[in-house]
Formats: structure tokens, sequence, C-alpha cells
């Protein structure tokens, strides 16, 4: 089972709390869990689930897998260039939170593509739940991600395939009227 770094996490947490310039009881709001319970948390007190660093992430704007990585849920070694990568994309100012999402997507196809799929974690409940959150959100947003950028390549102009016909083949060029 993998050791839980909680005092290095809930020192993270406060500082990326106060970075994002939302009290405790704000961020416990928008996290969804108890003012005493995060105060716990950022203490070191308390060992929080995958679920719950999922949604401190998320009212945090961060990557829920560098929460994982602090709290030792994931191997830091193993899935820091991946983590580093996201954490990037994610806290890039000039992209919007579409941008960003389909730019993840775009990574995470060309990683699995070259065998580099989502790190595999040791086998304990805590890092099987964070290694399922992790996927669920990315499948969540796998399709809005696909959908976007097929309407952004269509916006483009760029001459893609030309239609097909019923059983997938190219229905070869479009006749034009003169």
């Amino acid at each position: 089972m993998a050791s839980l770094n909680v005092g290095n996490l809930g020192e993270y947490l406060r500082e990326q709390r106060r970075n994002a310039q939302l009290s405790l009881r704000q961020l416990a709001d928008a996290a969804g869990v108890s003012n005493p319970y995060l105060s716990q948390i950022e203490r070191g007190l308390r060992k929080p689930s995958a679920e719950v660093l999922q949604q401190v992430a998320k009212a945090l704007r961060i990557s829920a897998e560098t929460l994982y990585v602090r709290a030792g849920i994931l191997d830091a070694e193993r899935d820091r260039e991946e983590v580093e990568t996201r954490a990037v994309i994610l806290a890039d100012p000039t992209l919007n939170e579409r941008q960003k999402q389909v730019l993840l997507q775009i990574y995470e196809s060309f990683r699995k593509e070259n065998g580099f799929g989502i790190a595999e974690p040791a086998a304990d409940e805590d890092v099987q739940g964070a290694r399922r959150d992790a996927q669920d959100a990315q499948g969540a947003q796998q399709t809005e991600g696909v959908r976007t950028g097929i309407r952004a390549v269509r916006d483009t102009g760029t001459d893609g395939p030309g239609p097909r016909t019923d059983d997938g083949s190219d229905a070869g060029p479009q006749q034009t009227a003169s």
C-alpha cells in the first residue's frame, strides 16, 4: 500500500488555495467538503480519498493527478513527466478551458499510440480509486473534446477526406454547379 505524505499535501493545498485567493471556507464549499475536514487535510491530520482530492483539484482548477502524486497515491518518478506536462497545459493562461481539454485529449491519444497510456499505479484501494477517477474524468471530457476538435478543424476550412457512402467508402469528388 502506498504511504501517504499528507503533511506535504496539506502544505501544497494551502499554498494553492492562497494563490487562488480563496478562504478555507470558500474552498470547502466549492469542493463540497466540510470546512473542518479541509482544515485537517491542510494541517496533515487527515488522509483524503482520491474522490475528495479530485473535488478539491476541480475547485482549485489544478490537476487532480498532481494532488494524487503529492498524496503518494501515484508514483511520482514514473508519472512526473506526464503530470508536469498536464499541469503546464492546465496552467497556461493563454488557453481557454475548451482548448486545454482538447490539447490534453490529443496529448493522451499520442501517449497511448506510442505505448505510454495512463500509468499503472500500485494495486491498493486508494490508488485504484484515483485511477478510476482520472479515467472517468478523462472519459467524460473525451467525447466533447473530440467533437470540439472536429468542429475546430471544420471551421478552419481544412480539406479533409470527402464524403462517404453508407458502407464507409469514399464517395468521390463533389460536383459543383457551374
